[in-house]
């Protein structure tokens, strides 16, 4: 599965070793950056992983940021793009199965370095459960 990475200064030590982890794993990451701890705007990252992911049906997302909502506002803009900001591990599993959800938001600023690695190999792992949630999953896009 390929994978598409970004995130903003308040999210690039997550993303330095969210990289790394899923790197180990044998994922095929595009990071998208930023490449440095510097202040930036995270639209910048969040607009290419999104369009990676719409570009790229059977990949998925991660972005990150401070508080999560402004990665996961810019992601939504996006046509067929379902991002979904959780902070836990049940969430990124919800976000999947029921939400079809194909870009995980991670607010840094909340969630510690260990429940960020949960939360993606939980939304990895899991598969969209179909059924009467694809019906709603229908009627997101405008």
């Amino acid at each position: 599965m390929k994978l598409a990475i970004g995130g903003d200064h308040a999210g690039f030590d997550y993303k330095q070793q969210i990289f790394q982890e899923l790197a180990q794993q044998g994922y095929e990451i595009e990071d998208f950056g930023t490449h440095q701890p510097d202040s930036v705007d995270y639209p910048d990252f969040a607009h290419p992983v999104a369009s990676f992911v719409e570009a790229n049906p059977e990949s998925k997302g991660i972005l990150v940021c401070g508080s999560g909502n402004g990665v996961a506002m810019v992601a939504n803009k996006h046509a067929g793009i379902r991002a979904a900001l959780c902070w836990n591990e049940e969430l990124a599993s919800l976000a999947r199965k029921h939400n079809d959800a194909n870009i995980l938001c991670i607010p840094a600023r909340f969630v510690s370095p260990q429940m960020a690695s949960s939360m993606i190999s939980t939304f990895l792992s899991q598969e969209f459960e179909g059924g009467r949630h694809a019906n709603r999953v229908g009627k997101i896009s405008c």
